[in-house]
C-alpha cells in the first residue's frame, strides 16, 4: 500500500509546470476569446496569455521556495490586470501560498486540502458559489477526483484530475451561468461552455 505521504510536487515540480502552463495559455488564448465572446467580453485569452508573460518573467529567475514561487504567481498574475478573471488567478495563488507555508513538498492530501481553500478564498472574493457554472465547480472536481483516487502515484493523480476537470464541464455544460457577466445570457449560455471552466482545464491539461 501506498504511503498517504508521498510527495507529489515539490518547488522544482511547480516551476515546471508552470512553464508548461504558461505555453498552453498562450496557446489556447484564440479559443478561450472566442468563448468568452458568447459569454462576456471576450478578453479571456488575452488576459490569460497577459498572465503567462508576466509568469514567464518570474520563471526566468525563480524563487527558491513553493509558497515564495507562488506569491511571485500571483504578484505576476495581479499585474496583468483588465481582467476579473487574472484578479481572480492573483487571488488563488496568494491563498495556496498561505496553505503551502513552508512546506517543502506537496503530498495528495496537503494538494487537496490546497484547492478546498483556494475555492474557499475565490468564493469569497468573486462571490461565486459552489454550482454557479464557474472556475469554483473545476476545482471542487478536481479536488473530489484527487482525493478518491486510489493510487496515489503522480500520474495516476494526474489522470484523476484531468477527468475531473473533464467531468466539471460535462456536468455543467447543460445548465446556465448563474454569476458574473454570462448571467446576463441564462438560457442562451445553456449547452455552452463556462470560458474559465475551460481555462481551467487547459492548464490542468498542461500541468
Amino acid at each position: 500500500m501506498r504511503s498517504e505521504s508521498l510527495e507529489v510536487l515539490d518547488v522544482a515540480g511547480l516551476h515546471s509546470a508552470l512553464g508548461r502552463c504558461c505555453d498552453a495559455l498562450e496557446g489556447a488564448a484564440p479559443e478561450l476569446n472566442a468563448l468568452d465572446a458568447r459569454l462576456g467580453d471576450g478578453d479571456l485569452g488575452t488576459t490569460l496569455a497577459k498572465c503567462a508573460g508576466n509568469l514567464r518573467e518570474l520563471l526566468a529567475v525563480p524563487p527558491a521556495t513553493l509558497e515564495a514561487l507562488l506569491k511571485g504567481c500571483a504578484q505576476a498574475c495581479a499585474r496583468a490586470s483588465g481582467s476579473s478573471f487574472g484578479t481572480l488567478l492573483a487571488v488563488a495563488f496568494l491563498s495556496a501560498a498561505k496553505t503551502v507555508g513552508q512546506r517543502d513538498a506537496l503530498d495528495r492530501d496537503t494538494l487537496v486540502a490546497l484547492l478546498d481553500t483556494v475555492g474557499q478564498a475565490l468564493s469569497q472574493r468573486g462571490g461565486a458559489v459552489p454550482g454557479d457554472k464557474t472556475m469554483l465547480d473545476s476545482l471542487a472536481a478536481i479536488a473530489s477526483a484527487l482525493r478518491n483516487a486510489p493510487d496515489l502515484a503522480p500520474p495516476a493523480l494526474k489522470a484523476a484530475a484531468r477527468s475531473g476537470a473533464q467531468g466539471a464541464l460535462d456536468a455543467f455544460r447543460g445548465q446556465p451561468n448563474r454569476i458574473g457577466r454570462a448571467r446576463m445570457f441564462a438560457e442562451r449560455s445553456i449547452g455552452l461552455d463556462d470560458p474559465g471552466m475551460v481555462a481551467v482545464q487547459r492548464m490542468v491539461q498542461a500541468i
